[in-house]
């Protein structure tokens, strides 16, 4: 079986927001119209604009970050869509691909690293493959473009206030890593700066700078990283300015978005992903829901309105917060948020004897374990909505949730990673009626 690594990494859609394509490179806009000299004409001019971006990018050997660069995007879905039937096809059909119609510069949260280099320079970038080799990233073709200005002006500003990065192997410098994420309704830009020490030299005169350069920012937030750690973010931050949060909206709610919040980088392809898992569900408003791994509530505050009761569970406090906050700025009552580990949960719901009628779970790329998944069939819900993120431990869980009474409906595949190998995947399972 072919090995594929399929991920890194939720009111109304806009009126301008491009519709999606299948498999096949065309809308289903332009399907529904059946104008085939207009859909060609919009593929044409696509697929041009495709060829000329595709190989512009110098680094993505060392960076490994699109396996699919330069592959034409009618091409690549039509990989991922052979990818996904060979993996799950045996569970029933694959649905096509939902692709998007113009698949750069999606990427609405920007990390980057930052090093020097062998003359003494500053560089920022993502680490080459396998290795903590930093590869400068000047323009990266799927990250937000107006991110990756602000990215190359903090990567300037580090020269002139005279501020070392990090060095991971002396433990010497100050600055490691940024974090910049942009609200895709609201415009709103939050910047994340990671240091290994509070000592920041000039700090209210570097944040006036950088908000001189870009009065668009409208928080500023100091993140203090000083272990020997390969995760981006440490425990304590300091507001440096606004809220130290952005706000978006996602199928009409709003969000707070925290720097430690999960929230999924595509927010045009998020927005079909949520609204056709809930679609999948069929809610009449009495259901009882339980939104597993929540993060801050997407799926489960967009499905509130068409539910009884959301119960959402998270892991992560901050999002847990979040979630909270979120619920109550949107008027959204119906719902109850709890920080714990989800297999736990459902364990203790399962002993309680307490019932459900729909599951929504969307794990980590890992999947769920085997205590999750065996206190879910005793729960025993009508319907589970599963959102995957790693088919093949998707794969796993089905057999698992297959074996113990449930058939697979829908399996839909949505490309929320356009140019990298990764796919995100809803299957709808029902219960078997004796």
């Amino acid at each position: 079986m072919e090995k594929i690594d399929m991920r890194t990494s939720k009111g109304a859609i806009k009126k301008n927001t491009k519709s999606p394509v299948n498999a096949t490179g065309y809308s289903e806009q332009s399907y529904k119209r059946k104008d085939k000299s207009a859909v060609k004409t919009v593929m044409k001019t696509v697929e041009k604009a495709f060829s000329a971006e595709n190989d512009i990018c110098r680094v993505h050997k060392k960076c490994g970050g699109c396996q699919y660069q330069g592959v034409p995007y009618k091409e690549q879905l039509a990989k991922k869509q052979a990818a996904m039937r060979k993996l799950l096809g045996s569970y029933g059909k694959v649905l096509p691909i939902i692709g998007m119609e113009n698949p750069l510069y999606y990427r609405n949260k920007v990390h980057h690293v930052f090093a020097g280099d062998r003359r003494g320079g500053i560089i920022s970038g993502t680490y080459e493959e396998n290795s903590h080799r930093v590869v400068p990233v000047r323009d990266c073709r799927i990250e937000d473009e107006a991110c990756q200005k602000i990215m190359q002006t903090i990567e300037h500003m580090l020269v002139s206030f005279k501020i070392r990065p990090y060095n991971e192997d002396t433990g010497f410098g100050l600055f490691r890593h940024v974090l910049i994420r942009r609200g895709f309704q609201s415009g709103e830009i939050l910047v994340v700066l990671v240091t290994a020490s509070t000592m920041f030299p000039s700090k209210n005169n570097f944040v006036k700078a950088l908000r001189k350069e870009h009065p668009e920012i409208t928080s500023i937030v100091l993140n203090i990283n000083d272990r020997q750690t390969s995760m981006v973010l440490g425990d304590r931050e300091q507001v440096l300015y606004g809220p130290g949060y952005i706000r978006d909206t996602l199928c009409g709610v709003t969000y707070r978005i925290s720097p430690k919040s999960f929230y999924q980088v595509n927010p045009v392809q998020t927005e079909i992903l949520y609204r056709t898992a809930i679609e999948y569900a069929e809610l009449t408003g009495t259901e009882r829901i339980i939104d597993a791994y929540c993060g801050i509530g997407t799926i489960g505050l967009t499905a509130a309105a068409s539910a009884g009761q959301v119960i959402g569970v998270e892991l992560n406090p901050d999002a847990v917060k979040d979630a909270k906050i979120n619920a109550k700025v949107n008027g959204i009552s119906n719902t109850v948020f709890t920080q714990g580990d989800a297999g736990r949960f459902m364990v203790d719901l399962a002993a309680k004897g307490q019932s459900v009628d729909v599951v929504f779970m969307d794990p980590p790329r890992s999947g769920s374990d085997e205590r999750f998944l065996s206190s879910l069939c005793r729960l025993a819900p009508k319907k589970i909505v599963y959102i995957s993120c790693g088919p093949e431990t998707l794969a796993r869980d089905l057999k698992y949730l297959v074996k113990n009474g449930y058939q697979v409906g829908h399996i839909q595949p949505v490309d929320m990673f356009p140019f990298t190998a990764h796919v995100e995947t809803i299957v709808l399972l029902q219960r078997e009626t004796l």
